[in-house]
């Protein structure tokens, strides 16, 4: 569903760009995109590691989705190479699906993906499509117990910070010969983390989790 909704903004943009056809002299410029941002997270549990509360054995997880604003940031270092980084805060649920149905496990959890990737954009006149890949580091900054696991005596939840890999697909789309133009964008994230709940100073359940989120944005962007 994903790669269809990607697919259908392509086509969009690509039917609908105006005919800009000037030679490029990108490099040495630096490109700002504003983006809406859909964050559509996996969050399967892959691993039980402790179990002292005795969970169904059948227990699965879903991390909620989420729409967020997002800022991109992008150095040409020749006119088809560029590196880009991003600024987001997104913010997310963890809610039971099999075994506890429905019980919402962990609350409000606070992610920044820090990303950093290199893009080639094709050497093409007008439209411009790009790929890319990189690096992102998964920062919890807030984490809070869901509603569910209150009762069972839980008063503290963490999610790890890890490391991960990211790949990335969008289209460039200007407007005109000022800088402005339009975007979409899909990153594959592919990156894990380990929840914790404690009671007091005793663990009593952690969980490995498959993250791997689609993230697709659309946005304007201006170049200068």
């Amino acid at each position: 569903m994903n790669l269809k909704i990607l697919a259908s903004m392509l086509a969009v943009g690509a039917v609908t760009v105006p005919s800009i056809a000037s030679a490029r002299d990108d490099a040495g410029r630096i490109q700002i995109k504003a983006f809406a941002t859909v964050v559509l997270p996996d969050g399967e549990i892959t691993a039980v590691n402790t179990d002292i509360v005795g969970l169904p054995g059948n227990t699965q997880t879903k991390a909620s989705d989420n729409v967020v604003p997002t800022v991109a940031a992008e150095y040409f270092v020749s006119d088809n190479f560029s590196i880009e980084t991003i600024c987001c805060l997104t913010q997310h649920d963890v809610d039971g699906t099999s075994g506890l149905p429905g019980a919402e496990l962990v609350a409000d959890a606070k992610l920044i993906p820090a990303t950093v990737t290199a893009k080639y954009h094709l050497p093409l006149a007008g439209v411009r499509p790009y790929v890319g890949a990189g690096a992102t580091y998964f920062w919890w900054v807030d984490v809070e117990p869901g509603e569910s696991t209150l009762p069972l005596g839980v008063t503290r939840t963490t999610l790890s910070d890890e490391l991960g890999l990211v790949l990335q697909a969008g289209l460039d789309i200007p407007l005109n010969d000022n800088g402005f133009g339009l975007s979409v964008d899909a990153k594959r994230y592919f990156v894990d983390t380990t929840a914790r709940w404690f009671a007091g100073d005793t663990l009593a359940i952690e969980t490995e989790h498959k993250l791997d989120p689609w993230v697709i944005s659309a946005g304007v962007s201006y170049r200068f």
